[in-house]
């Protein structure tokens, strides 16, 4: 019989301790925007300030480091230049492509 292991017990997962480079980053950022859920970008965005140093990140894209905690924290909902200042400040950048599919839903000619 083995021992089962309690969720308690598990350690939390932080996604900070595993965004190394600029490509762990970008592959981040993607998931989180296929996912779909606009509220989800602010937070990553922290994660992803919390990995590279919010000090760091508020010097690079020109908003304190004070805003920058209030923006990217989990619920808030930043301007979109706020967005791309900080996607700016880690040296990227926001493209945008057509979907897989095609697909022109909700689009009028």
């Amino acid at each position: 019989m083995t021992d089962a292991i309690k969720i308690d017990s598990l350690p939390d997962f932080d996604p900070a301790e595993h965004l190394r480079d600029a490509e762990d980053i970008a592959a981040y950022l993607s998931v989180v925007l296929e996912e779909g859920d606009p509220s989800a970008l602010p937070e990553a965005l922290g994660t992803i300030a919390r990995a590279r140093g919010m000090a760091e990140l508020a010097k690079k894209s020109g908003v304190t480091r004070e805003a920058l905690y209030r923006a990217l924290r989990a619920g808030s909902n930043p301007r979109f230049d706020t967005i791309a200042k900080v996607i700016e400040g880690l040296g990227m950048k926001l493209t945008i492509t057509t979907d897989k599919q095609g697909s022109t839903k909700g689009v009028t000619p």
